[in-house]
């Protein structure tokens, strides 16, 4: 099984050590025909504006979304979640230019600028239990956005707490403090054969959820082999059998 890495720009090397870990080959992927002999792709962390900017100089906005629209599986970290948003705010003057497929508003930067970054330890229930490991997972959060929605079709994997007066910056100093005031953003989400998180488990020893994804791409070839067997082409159609009364 070989998984496409989006190679412009970010954590993209991270990934493929990743991918290697687990005994899978990650292809860089910087032009659009490279594209076609795959049949999974990660989107890596980085800066949201520039991967937007090399991917329309390298025309390969077209070709992901096809992708996308194919149901082939894509996962996207950090920035690469913003890509698969359908809708993003706090975006830079001029927007962001993004593939959509997630029914999901995403914050571009939620936790604020790169000197708030900060790890935290998250409940992984559904992780833990196709990938076994502890309930917990090591986020790690570098200038992350944060899902602000999520549609009725989209599984939610992960949540953090924050206070409830968007005073992110102190969730940076101290992640594990304890607040009277809290309420939760979505920090991971899985919609069909998309998966998005906004921290970076590609920056930790921890590949479970580089696993979760091939399982996902396990799955989604599965079904393809399926709905491809026992379908009659129209010319292969036997006669049509009289009927007697």
């Amino acid at each position: 099984m070989a998984v496409g890495v989006l190679a412009l720009q970010g954590s993209f090397n991270e990934h493929v050590a990743a991918l290697r870990k687990i005994g899978v080959k990650g292809v860089e992927v910087r032009k659009p025909e490279q594209l076609e002999s795959l049949s999974a792709l990660i989107i890596p962390g980085g800066e949201s504006t520039t991967m937007a900017k090399l991917a329309e100089y390298h025309n390969l906005f077209p070709a992901l979304r096809d992708f996308v629209k194919m149901g082939k599986p894509v996962w996207g970290t950090c920035a690469g979640l913003i890509f698969l948003a359908d809708k993003a705010v706090g975006v830079k003057s001029g927007g962001q230019e993004l593939l959509g497929g997630l029914d999901c508003t995403v914050h571009r930067n939620f936790f604020g600028s790169q000197v708030y970054s900060f790890e935290a330890d998250v409940l992984v229930p559904e992780l833990a239990a196709k990938e076994g490991g502890p309930e917990t997972f090591r986020g790690v959060f570098i200038r992350s956005p944060a899902i602000l929605e999520a549609g009725p079709d989209v599984e939610i994997l992960a949540d953090l707490s924050v206070p409830s007066d968007k005073s992110t910056k102190s969730v940076a100093q101290n992640p594990e403090e304890k607040s009277e005031t809290l309420e939760k953003v979505i920090i991971a989400v899985k919609q069909g054969n998309l998966l998005g998180t906004v921290f970076h488990p590609e920056l930790t020893a921890d590949t479970r959820w580089h696993s979760y994804f091939l399982k996902m791409v396990g799955d989604a070839n599965m079904q393809n082999c399926s709905s491809s067997e026992g379908v009659p082409d129209g010319s292969q159609r036997p006669p049509d059998l009289p009927i007697y009364q």
